[in-house]
């Protein structure tokens, strides 16, 4: 008796070869290689001397690998009167960048936290203002901010600018933190008041544990904005503490001497390690928070 041949159930195995993976997986490729090649070439160029520069591959690797444009860059690279490098700007940025995150985030996630738990009267204005604030051009509030910081006796100072960082950055984030809170139920907040507490007690015992991400994509949105900053920097401060864009920009459109492409790299590279680093650290809860509200109307 001859046996009978086993037919497989089920759908037939799609290609993966086909039309839609094609254009999807191309174009994703073009795109990837689109942003990474810029970082390769400044990477490579960073690690060559000028005499291999001269040469004019600027795709081909270092045939010999140095170091000493990343040590010139951080600092002996003159970024106007002083010859230091980026050293100093980076501390000054350092200072400018946790007291700016750190009001402009607490402040919001409580405006955000109060704006949607506990409505007080006129909170639709304000609200209304505050995301009016949130679209304003920067450059139509500089000539004010000028005067309003010189009557503070703040301009030119590094509080100043966490001044003005804190208050540009709290429209978009109050914007984020109230989208957020907004999701949470409404039933755990009323049972909260049931059991007897209050504002500071339902933001810090519940509000806040269950916002980790939000408060995580406030973090990168800040941090990039104000670390990348470049305009406040120049107009609010002074040379001695300029942070590290500005010090960027005068080592990179420096007219004296030779043109040093690879002490150029090399200082861009290291002004961007910051938001790299974060975005590689906190990336996935990133991706969390904007899933989780921050994006919710």
């Amino acid at each position: 008796m001859a046996n009978n041949p086993i037919i497989p159930n089920g759908p037939k195995p799609k290609s993966i070869f086909t039309t839609r993976n094609i254009l999807l997986y191309g174009t994703l490729l073009i795109v990837a290689i689109y942003y990474i090649l810029p970082l390769y070439v400044m990477i490579v160029t960073s690690l060559k001397g000028m005499p291999e520069i001269r040469l004019g591959n600027i795709f081909a690797p270092p045939l010999e690998v140095t170091f000493e444009p990343w040590v010139k860059a951080w600092s002996t690279a003159c970024t106007g009167l002083n010859c230091d490098g980026l050293s100093r700007g980076f501390w000054n940025s350092v200072q400018i960048l946790i007291p700016s995150v750190f009001l402009s985030i607490v402040i919001a996630s409580v405006n955000g936290y109060a704006l949607v738990n506990w409505k007080f009267k006129g909170s639709e204005i304000f609200f209304a203002v505050l995301l009016f604030g949130a679209f304003i051009p920067y450059q139509v509030m500089i000539y004010p901010i000028v005067i309003l910081l010189r009557e503070m006796g703040l301009m030119g100072s590094l509080w100043g600018l966490v001044l003005v960082h804190t208050v540009f950055g709290m429209p978009i984030l109050t914007l984020l933190f109230r989208n957020y809170f907004s999701s949470v139920p409404e039933e755990l907040f009323k049972a909260a008041r049931i059991d007897g507490a209050g504002f500071w007690g339902i933001y810090f015992h519940i509000m806040l544990p269950m916002a980790i991400p939000i408060f995580v994509v406030a973090m990168i949105l800040q941090v990039t904005g104000i670390w990348n900053d470049f305009l406040f920097g120049v107009i609010y401060t002074k040379p001695d503490i300029y942070p590290m864009t500005v010090q960027l920009n005068n080592i990179v459109n420096s007219v004296q001497g030779v043109k040093e492409y690879n002490v150029n790299m090399a200082a861009t590279l290291l002004t961007g390690l910051v938001p790299l680093i974060l975005y590689f650290v906190s990336g996935k809860l990133f991706v969390r928070g904007i899933a989780a509200g921050a994006v919710k109307g």
